[in-house]
């Protein structure tokens, strides 16, 4: 099954940091990926996005505005926009220096 994609809208890119806007419209993803760098997670909205894991499992994530969370590189996900309206966050990305 095809899912629509999210938007990402990239709003800062330099040498330190990249700040991504995702927009989801109800059931889109962002297709799969694997984070190579640290990042922090600010919800714009209210809603629920589920993580599509690499053995098969989903877990369900109930997000509200402005409760920010934080990973480290390496998970692998897809994530869906579980709820039955749009769902927009921001994400920033900590880039190692070289």
């Amino acid at each position: 099954m095809s899912r629509e994609k999210a938007v990402p809208t990239i709003q800062v890119n330099d040498e330190k940091i990249r700040v991504t806007r995702w927009d989801f419209t109800p059931g889109a993803e962002t297709g799969w990926h694997t984070h190579g760098m640290d990042y922090v997670v600010v919800p714009l909205t209210d809603g629920t996005l589920s993580a599509e894991l690499p053995d098969g499992s989903v877990v369900d994530n109930h997000l509200t505005i402005g409760s920010s969370y934080a990973r480290s590189a390496g998970v692998e996900h897809n994530i869906v926009n579980a709820s039955s309206s749009p769902f927009s966050f921001i994400e920033v990305e900590f880039k190692r220096p070289s």
